[in-house]
């Protein structure tokens, strides 16, 4: 475990280099750390309160700064949200709201802010997290329309706290499938991007981070492979996997962002379906 909390550590040391969000990411959550001496119980707690992977909200600012415009109907339709009825549905959906969220929110398509916001309420309520996202949260959303680090802040935030819940509760497996849904949708989002803007350079870096951040989760998700509802996540984030396996070095063929737009498209097919 303390060589999976290294590597996570690391790694989010390593993109918050190239995304502006995160700078003082590290800072808020030594803030939030409080009476903790023994370094097992820093570990522990760290583990438990920080989401493990870039959240969904700073993988879409670096969307935004690419000066990409947003694309109606690309996200999980919020109707999606009444056939969720059990709670691995709905934990790998709160997920991809939660990516749709961050990416109407940075684009300030306030509706879709409004809707997405309601969407995910009914599935936090059933998965008994509904203070997490309360009206408060679309209030400060709203005052801060203006600012995309705040906004990425605030989102951030309900992705800490919606983790660290399930996680404190032990629900971790429910954790990961939160995380994994957020992934899976945020790539839906950037892959589709790239269909008509592959020649921006910063598409490919985007991908490539995210190569970094889903090794990272299949390292993270590995302790709880034997629980049912992981490993089915695992089987079914399998052909990424293979996708990925074939990406060499630090840059992407045109052949491997139609593969890996090809996959995520039928992984994220079965999580919103």
């Amino acid at each position: 475990m303390k060589r999976i909390f290294a590597i996570t550590i690391s790694l989010l040391l390593i993109i918050s280099s190239g995304m502006t969000s995160c700078k003082n990411r590290g800072k808020e959550k030594d803030q939030e750390k409080i009476n903790i001496d023994a370094p097992g119980d820093l570990e522990s707690e760290i583990e438990k309160a920080v989401y493990p992977l870039p959240t969904s909200a700073e993988v879409i600012k670096m969307l935004t700064e690419l000066e990409v415009g947003y694309i109606i109907g690309v996200s999980n339709p919020v109707d999606n949200a009444s056939n969720y009825i059990t709670s691995k549905s709905q934990a790998i959906n709160l997920g991809v709201y939660g990516a749709d969220l961050s990416y109407a929110t940075l684009y300030n398509m306030n509706q879709d802010v409004i809707n997405y916001l309601d969407a995910i309420r009914q599935l936090a309520n059933n998965l008994k997290m509904s203070r997490i996202y309360s009206k408060s949260l679309y209030d400060d959303i709203k005052d801060s329309y203006d600012n995309r680090d705040r906004l990425v802040e605030l989102l951030t935030k309900a992705f800490n706290d919606t983790y660290a819940y399930l996680s404190d509760n032990d629900q971790q497996s429910l954790a990961m499938l939160v995380v994994a849904g957020a992934w899976v949708e945020g790539m839906y989002i950037t892959t589709h991007i790239s269909e008509s803007v592959y020649h921006v350079e910063g598409i490919v870096r985007v991908l490539l981070e995210q190569k970094k951040s889903f090794e990272l989760y299949l390292e993270l998700a590995e302790p709880h492979s034997e629980d049912p509802v992981v490993k089915e996540m695992l089987e079914m984030l399998e052909p990424v996997r293979k996708v990925y396996e074939k990406v060499e070095g630090e840059s992407l063929t045109l052949k491997n962002v139609e593969e890996i737009t090809r996959v995520i498209e039928s992984v994220r097919a079965r999580m919103v379906s």
